[in-house]
Protein backbone atom coordinates (compact mmCIF):
# COMPACT_ATOMS: atom_id res chain seq x y z
CA UNK A 1 0.00 0.00 0.00
CA UNK A 2 1.19 3.52 -0.78
CA UNK A 3 0.05 6.84 0.64
CA UNK A 4 2.10 9.93 -0.10
CA UNK A 5 5.73 9.02 0.56
CA UNK A 6 4.82 6.07 2.81
CA UNK A 7 4.90 2.66 1.14
CA UNK A 8 4.55 -0.67 2.92
CA UNK A 9 4.38 -4.28 1.81
CA UNK A 10 3.37 -7.21 3.97
CA UNK A 11 5.28 -7.35 7.23
CA UNK A 12 6.47 -3.73 7.00
CA UNK A 13 5.88 -0.41 8.75
CA UNK A 14 6.55 2.70 6.70
CA UNK A 15 6.50 6.35 7.77
CA UNK A 16 6.18 9.34 5.49
CA UNK A 17 3.92 12.24 4.65
CA UNK A 18 1.03 13.20 2.40
CA UNK A 19 1.25 16.58 0.68
CA UNK A 20 -2.17 18.26 0.67
CA UNK A 21 -1.39 21.77 -0.61
CA UNK A 22 1.40 24.25 -1.30
CA UNK A 23 1.75 27.21 1.04
CA UNK A 24 2.28 30.80 -0.12
CA UNK A 25 5.82 30.62 1.27
CA UNK A 26 6.70 27.97 -1.29
CA UNK A 27 6.79 25.07 1.15
CA UNK A 28 4.35 22.17 1.23
CA UNK A 29 1.65 21.49 3.81
CA UNK A 30 2.24 17.87 4.71
CA UNK A 31 0.32 15.46 6.93
CA UNK A 32 2.34 12.74 8.71
CA UNK A 33 1.31 9.22 7.75
CA UNK A 34 2.30 5.71 8.76
CA UNK A 35 1.27 2.42 7.17
CA UNK A 36 1.62 -0.88 9.04
CA UNK A 37 0.90 -3.89 6.88
CA UNK A 38 0.58 -7.33 8.44
CA UNK A 39 1.91 -10.60 7.10
CA UNK A 40 -1.65 -11.88 6.74
CA UNK A 41 -4.48 -10.37 4.70
CA UNK A 42 -7.27 -8.54 6.51
CA UNK A 43 -9.23 -5.30 6.71
CA UNK A 44 -7.83 -1.80 6.41
CA UNK A 45 -8.43 0.45 9.41
CA UNK A 46 -7.73 4.18 9.27
CA UNK A 47 -6.94 6.00 12.54
CA UNK A 48 -6.85 9.79 12.29
CA UNK A 49 -6.31 12.40 14.97
CA UNK A 50 -5.93 16.10 15.71
CA UNK A 51 -8.12 17.54 12.95
CA UNK A 52 -8.47 20.14 15.70
CA UNK A 53 -4.90 21.22 16.26
CA UNK A 54 -4.97 21.41 20.06
CA UNK A 55 -6.52 17.97 20.60
CA UNK A 56 -3.24 16.26 21.24
CA UNK A 57 -4.17 13.31 23.45
CA UNK A 58 -5.69 11.78 20.31
CA UNK A 59 -2.46 12.50 18.47
CA UNK A 60 -0.47 10.73 21.21
CA UNK A 61 -2.79 7.71 20.97
CA UNK A 62 -2.23 7.52 17.21
CA UNK A 63 1.55 7.80 17.66
CA UNK A 64 1.67 5.10 20.32
CA UNK A 65 -0.16 2.53 18.22
CA UNK A 66 2.91 2.38 15.99
CA UNK A 67 5.16 -0.18 17.70
CA UNK A 68 7.98 -1.89 15.83
CA UNK A 69 6.35 -5.27 16.44
CA UNK A 70 2.95 -4.23 15.04
CA UNK A 71 3.40 -5.68 11.51
CA UNK A 72 4.22 -9.07 13.06
CA UNK A 73 1.00 -9.01 15.12
CA UNK A 74 -1.24 -7.63 12.41
CA UNK A 75 -3.62 -9.14 9.88
CA UNK A 76 -4.54 -6.48 7.35
CA UNK A 77 -3.43 -2.87 7.23
CA UNK A 78 -3.41 -0.02 9.73
CA UNK A 79 -3.13 3.51 8.33
CA UNK A 80 -2.36 6.13 10.98
CA UNK A 81 -2.41 9.89 10.47
CA UNK A 82 -1.61 11.48 13.86
CA UNK A 83 -2.23 15.11 12.84
CA UNK A 84 -4.72 16.30 10.23
CA UNK A 85 -4.26 20.00 11.08
CA UNK A 86 -0.58 21.03 11.18
CA UNK A 87 -1.55 24.71 10.93
CA UNK A 88 -3.58 24.41 14.13
CA UNK A 89 -0.90 22.35 15.86
CA UNK A 90 1.73 25.03 15.18
CA UNK A 91 -0.21 27.55 17.24
CA UNK A 92 -1.83 25.10 19.71
CA UNK A 93 -5.28 26.07 18.46
CA UNK A 94 -8.41 24.24 17.42
CA UNK A 95 -8.53 25.88 14.00
CA UNK A 96 -6.02 26.45 11.23
CA UNK A 97 -5.18 29.90 9.93
CA UNK A 98 -6.43 29.14 6.42
CA UNK A 99 -9.93 30.33 7.23
CA UNK A 100 -9.88 30.32 11.04
CA UNK A 101 -13.08 28.28 11.25
CA UNK A 102 -13.68 24.65 12.13
CA UNK A 103 -11.66 22.37 9.80
CA UNK A 104 -13.94 19.45 10.68
CA UNK A 105 -16.91 21.02 8.90
CA UNK A 106 -15.57 20.78 5.36
CA UNK A 107 -15.86 17.11 4.52
CA UNK A 108 -18.39 16.05 1.85
CA UNK A 109 -22.07 15.74 2.73
CA UNK A 110 -23.49 14.78 -0.64
CA UNK A 111 -25.20 18.15 -1.04
CA UNK A 112 -22.51 20.84 -1.22
CA UNK A 113 -21.21 19.94 -4.69
CA UNK A 114 -18.31 22.19 -5.76
CA UNK A 115 -19.25 21.98 -9.45
CA UNK A 116 -22.70 23.43 -8.70
CA UNK A 117 -21.53 26.45 -6.70
CA UNK A 118 -21.15 30.03 -7.76
CA UNK A 119 -17.84 30.12 -5.87
CA UNK A 120 -15.16 27.40 -5.92
CA UNK A 121 -14.17 25.64 -2.66
CA UNK A 122 -11.55 27.32 -0.49
CA UNK A 123 -8.35 25.73 0.75
CA UNK A 124 -9.59 23.82 3.83
CA UNK A 125 -12.32 22.10 1.84
CA UNK A 126 -9.84 21.20 -0.88
CA UNK A 127 -7.47 19.70 1.71
CA UNK A 128 -10.30 17.74 3.30
CA UNK A 129 -11.50 16.43 -0.04
CA UNK A 130 -8.03 15.19 -0.97
CA UNK A 131 -7.74 13.41 2.37
CA UNK A 132 -11.28 12.04 2.17
CA UNK A 133 -10.69 10.56 -1.28
CA UNK A 134 -7.58 8.76 0.00
CA UNK A 135 -9.49 7.29 2.95
CA UNK A 136 -12.46 6.17 0.89
CA UNK A 137 -10.21 4.37 -1.60
CA UNK A 138 -9.00 1.81 0.96
CA UNK A 139 -10.82 2.06 4.31
CA UNK A 140 -12.98 -0.75 5.68
CA UNK A 141 -13.41 1.09 9.00
CA UNK A 142 -12.22 4.31 10.64
CA UNK A 143 -11.60 5.79 14.08
CA UNK A 144 -11.33 9.58 14.25
CA UNK A 145 -9.69 10.56 17.57
CA UNK A 146 -10.67 13.79 19.32
CA UNK A 147 -10.66 15.41 22.73
CA UNK A 148 -13.25 17.67 24.31
CA UNK A 149 -13.33 20.41 26.94
CA UNK A 150 -11.32 21.06 30.09
CA UNK A 151 -12.18 18.47 32.75
CA UNK A 152 -14.48 16.53 30.44
CA UNK A 153 -15.10 12.81 30.79
CA UNK A 154 -13.98 10.43 28.01
CA UNK A 155 -16.84 9.16 25.88
CA UNK A 156 -17.47 7.90 22.39
CA UNK A 157 -19.84 9.43 19.84
CA UNK A 158 -21.94 6.89 17.94
CA UNK A 159 -23.83 8.28 14.96
CA UNK A 160 -27.07 6.89 13.60
CA UNK A 161 -26.96 5.24 10.17
CA UNK A 162 -29.34 6.63 7.53
CA UNK A 163 -31.07 4.67 4.81
CA UNK A 164 -32.75 5.95 1.66
CA UNK A 165 -31.19 6.85 -1.67
CA UNK A 166 -27.70 5.56 -0.80
CA UNK A 167 -28.62 2.26 0.87
CA UNK A 168 -31.68 0.33 1.92
CA UNK A 169 -32.65 -0.32 5.51
CA UNK A 170 -31.05 -3.78 5.57
CA UNK A 171 -27.71 -2.41 4.37
CA UNK A 172 -27.91 0.43 6.92
CA UNK A 173 -28.55 -2.12 9.66
CA UNK A 174 -25.43 -3.98 8.54
CA UNK A 175 -23.33 -0.82 8.92
CA UNK A 176 -24.92 -0.14 12.32
CA UNK A 177 -24.12 -3.69 13.47
CA UNK A 178 -20.46 -3.31 12.44
CA UNK A 179 -20.34 0.03 14.20
CA UNK A 180 -21.88 -1.47 17.33
CA UNK A 181 -19.17 -4.14 17.50
CA UNK A 182 -16.47 -1.49 17.16
CA UNK A 183 -17.79 0.96 19.76
CA UNK A 184 -18.46 -1.77 22.31
CA UNK A 185 -14.95 -3.14 21.80
CA UNK A 186 -13.38 0.30 22.35
CA UNK A 187 -14.55 0.19 25.95
CA UNK A 188 -15.47 3.77 26.94
CA UNK A 189 -19.02 5.03 27.58
CA UNK A 190 -21.03 5.33 24.37
CA UNK A 191 -23.09 8.47 23.72
CA UNK A 192 -25.36 8.70 20.69
CA UNK A 193 -25.24 11.79 18.50
CA UNK A 194 -27.34 14.91 19.16
CA UNK A 195 -30.99 15.03 18.23
CA UNK A 196 -31.49 15.76 14.52
CA UNK A 197 -32.29 19.48 14.68
CA UNK A 198 -29.29 20.33 16.84
CA UNK A 199 -27.03 18.01 14.84
CA UNK A 200 -27.86 19.81 11.62
CA UNK A 201 -27.63 23.29 13.12
CA UNK A 202 -24.12 22.50 14.31
CA UNK A 203 -23.09 21.30 10.84
CA UNK A 204 -21.95 17.94 12.18
CA UNK A 205 -22.99 16.12 9.01
CA UNK A 206 -19.84 17.57 7.44
CA UNK A 207 -17.43 16.13 10.01
CA UNK A 208 -15.17 13.25 9.00
CA UNK A 209 -16.83 10.30 10.74
CA UNK A 210 -20.39 11.09 9.53
CA UNK A 211 -19.15 11.71 5.98
CA UNK A 212 -17.52 8.28 5.84
CA UNK A 213 -20.43 6.53 7.53
CA UNK A 214 -23.37 8.27 5.89
CA UNK A 215 -22.03 8.70 2.37
CA UNK A 216 -19.83 5.64 1.98
CA UNK A 217 -21.25 3.15 4.48
CA UNK A 218 -17.85 2.87 6.19
CA UNK A 219 -18.31 2.21 9.93
CA UNK A 220 -16.61 5.20 11.57
CA UNK A 221 -16.86 6.78 15.00
CA UNK A 222 -15.32 9.47 17.19
CA UNK A 223 -13.82 8.93 20.66
CA UNK A 224 -13.57 12.11 22.76
CA UNK A 225 -10.62 11.52 25.10
CA UNK A 226 -10.93 14.17 27.79
CA UNK A 227 -9.34 17.62 27.79
CA UNK A 228 -7.65 19.42 24.92
CA UNK A 229 -4.25 21.19 24.86
CA UNK A 230 -2.34 18.65 27.00
CA UNK A 231 -1.69 14.92 26.72
CA UNK A 232 -3.69 13.27 29.49
CA UNK A 233 -1.87 10.05 30.36
CA UNK A 234 -4.88 8.10 31.67
CA UNK A 235 -6.96 9.00 28.63
CA UNK A 236 -4.05 8.21 26.32
CA UNK A 237 -3.92 4.72 27.80
CA UNK A 238 -7.68 4.35 27.37
CA UNK A 239 -7.36 5.40 23.75
CA UNK A 240 -4.54 3.00 22.87
CA UNK A 241 -6.34 0.09 24.52
CA UNK A 242 -9.57 1.14 22.80
CA UNK A 243 -8.13 1.24 19.29
CA UNK A 244 -6.31 -2.06 19.76
CA UNK A 245 -9.61 -3.55 20.94
CA UNK A 246 -11.28 -2.27 17.77
CA UNK A 247 -8.53 -4.00 15.80
CA UNK A 248 -9.31 -7.23 17.68
CA UNK A 249 -13.01 -6.87 16.91
CA UNK A 250 -12.12 -6.53 13.21
CA UNK A 251 -9.89 -9.61 13.29
CA UNK A 252 -6.73 -7.56 12.77
CA UNK A 253 -5.20 -8.61 16.11
CA UNK A 254 -5.64 -11.98 17.78
CA UNK A 255 -7.60 -12.54 20.96
CA UNK A 256 -10.65 -10.98 22.55
CA UNK A 257 -10.88 -7.26 23.49
CA UNK A 258 -9.08 -6.48 26.75
CA UNK A 259 -10.74 -4.71 29.69
CA UNK A 260 -10.13 -1.00 29.21
CA UNK A 261 -9.01 -0.32 32.76
CA UNK A 262 -8.07 3.31 32.10
CA UNK A 263 -11.59 4.16 30.90
CA UNK A 264 -14.37 5.44 33.18
CA UNK A 265 -17.37 3.25 33.92
CA UNK A 266 -20.83 3.91 32.51
CA UNK A 267 -22.60 6.18 35.04
CA UNK A 268 -26.10 5.06 33.95
CA UNK A 269 -27.60 1.85 32.61
CA UNK A 270 -29.79 3.30 29.85
CA UNK A 271 -28.92 4.55 26.34
CA UNK A 272 -27.93 8.22 26.14
CA UNK A 273 -27.38 10.91 23.52
CA UNK A 274 -25.50 14.20 23.50
CA UNK A 275 -27.23 17.30 24.81
CA UNK A 276 -26.07 20.86 25.50
CA UNK A 277 -27.86 22.20 28.52
CA UNK A 278 -29.54 23.16 30.65
CA UNK A 279 -29.39 26.79 29.58
CA UNK A 280 -29.66 29.88 31.69
CA UNK A 281 -31.89 32.85 30.95
CA UNK A 282 -30.13 34.79 33.71
CA UNK A 283 -26.71 36.22 32.84
CA UNK A 284 -23.95 36.24 35.42
CA UNK A 285 -21.00 34.36 36.87
CA UNK A 286 -21.37 30.58 36.77
CA UNK A 287 -20.81 28.46 39.89
CA UNK A 288 -21.11 24.81 38.89
CA UNK A 289 -22.61 22.39 41.42
CA UNK A 290 -21.83 19.16 39.50
CA UNK A 291 -18.75 17.54 38.01
CA UNK A 292 -18.13 15.29 35.02
CA UNK A 293 -19.57 11.85 35.67
CA UNK A 294 -22.26 13.02 38.12
CA UNK A 295 -25.69 11.50 37.51
CA UNK A 296 -28.59 13.97 37.22
CA UNK A 297 -32.37 13.81 36.93
CA UNK A 298 -35.01 16.48 36.32
CA UNK A 299 -34.78 19.02 39.11
CA UNK A 300 -31.17 18.33 40.13
CA UNK A 301 -29.45 21.69 40.86
CA UNK A 302 -26.48 21.92 38.50
CA UNK A 303 -25.29 25.52 38.76
CA UNK A 304 -25.82 28.86 40.45
CA UNK A 305 -25.67 32.15 38.59
CA UNK A 306 -24.23 34.87 40.79
CA UNK A 307 -23.47 38.57 40.56
CA UNK A 308 -19.88 39.85 40.40
CA UNK A 309 -20.18 40.38 44.17
CA UNK A 310 -21.32 36.79 44.74
CA UNK A 311 -25.06 37.21 45.38
CA UNK A 312 -27.04 34.27 43.98
CA UNK A 313 -29.36 35.36 41.17
CA UNK A 314 -30.78 31.95 40.25
CA UNK A 315 -30.21 28.22 40.54
CA UNK A 316 -30.26 26.29 37.28
CA UNK A 317 -31.64 22.74 37.38
CA UNK A 318 -31.34 19.71 35.13
CA UNK A 319 -34.22 18.89 32.81
CA UNK A 320 -33.29 15.33 31.81
CA UNK A 321 -32.16 11.99 33.21
CA UNK A 322 -28.51 11.31 32.42
CA UNK A 323 -25.05 12.34 33.49
CA UNK A 324 -22.56 15.16 33.13
CA UNK A 325 -19.99 14.74 30.37
CA UNK A 326 -18.34 18.09 31.03
CA UNK A 327 -18.91 21.75 31.81
CA UNK A 328 -18.92 24.57 29.29
CA UNK A 329 -15.69 26.50 29.41
CA UNK A 330 -15.58 30.02 30.73
CA UNK A 331 -16.79 31.48 33.99
CA UNK A 332 -19.58 33.72 32.67
CA UNK A 333 -22.92 33.09 30.99
CA UNK A 334 -25.19 35.26 28.88
CA UNK A 335 -28.90 34.81 28.27
CA UNK A 336 -29.56 31.47 26.61
CA UNK A 337 -26.09 30.00 27.16
CA UNK A 338 -25.77 26.25 27.84
CA UNK A 339 -23.92 25.43 31.04
CA UNK A 340 -23.15 21.73 30.63
CA UNK A 341 -22.55 19.00 28.12
CA UNK A 342 -24.79 16.11 29.15
CA UNK A 343 -25.49 12.54 28.11
CA UNK A 344 -29.29 12.26 28.41
CA UNK A 345 -31.72 9.39 28.05
CA UNK A 346 -32.15 8.35 24.41
CA UNK A 347 -34.89 6.06 23.13
CA UNK A 348 -34.45 6.75 19.40
CA UNK A 349 -33.46 4.24 16.73
CA UNK A 350 -29.89 3.81 15.49
CA UNK A 351 -30.95 3.11 11.90
CA UNK A 352 -33.10 5.93 10.56
CA UNK A 353 -34.62 7.38 7.37
CA UNK A 354 -32.23 9.68 5.55
CA UNK A 355 -34.94 12.31 5.17
CA UNK A 356 -34.93 12.98 8.92
CA UNK A 357 -38.45 11.64 9.59
CA UNK A 358 -37.18 10.32 12.91
CA UNK A 359 -36.67 13.30 15.20
CA UNK A 360 -33.30 12.07 16.42
CA UNK A 361 -31.95 10.87 13.09
CA UNK A 362 -28.80 12.09 11.48
CA UNK A 363 -29.21 13.55 8.03
CA UNK A 364 -28.31 11.43 5.04
CA UNK A 365 -25.59 13.68 4.23
CA UNK A 366 -19.71 15.21 9.47
CA UNK A 367 -16.78 15.34 12.66
CA UNK A 368 -15.50 15.04 16.34
CA UNK A 369 -18.53 15.76 14.35
CA UNK A 370 -17.23 14.03 15.01
CA UNK A 371 -17.22 13.51 14.81
CA UNK A 372 -17.85 15.00 14.91
CA UNK A 373 -17.65 17.37 17.88
CA UNK A 374 -19.56 20.58 17.91
CA UNK A 375 -16.84 23.18 17.95
CA UNK A 376 -17.05 23.83 21.66
CA UNK A 377 -13.56 23.37 22.97
CA UNK A 378 -12.81 27.03 22.36
CA UNK A 379 -16.09 28.37 23.68
CA UNK A 380 -17.64 25.43 25.48
CA UNK A 381 -17.27 21.76 26.30
CA UNK A 382 -16.94 18.89 23.83
CA UNK A 383 -14.52 19.66 21.07
CA UNK A 384 -14.76 16.75 18.61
Amino acid sequence: MELGTASATRGELSRGHLTVTELPTGTEERLPVCIAQGEEAGPTLWVTASVHGDEITGMAVAQDLLTDSLPEELSGTLVVMPNLNPAGLRRNARTSYYGDDDPNRYFPDGEHKPEERARPPEIQERINRRLYDEIVETADAAVNLHTAGIGSRPFLIRGRVPYGDRRDEEAAQGVADELEDMVQAFGVPVVNQYAQEEYEELGLNRALSPALRDLEGIPAFTPELGSHSVVDELNRRAGVTGVRNVMRSLGMLSGEPEPNEAAPEEPVQFPVRRHRGPRTETPGIVRHLVDAGDVVEPGTPVAEIVTPLGAVKTTVKAEHDGYVVGRMEGGVAYEGDPLLSLAVRDESELVVPADGENGDAESGDDESGDGEGDGENSDGETGG
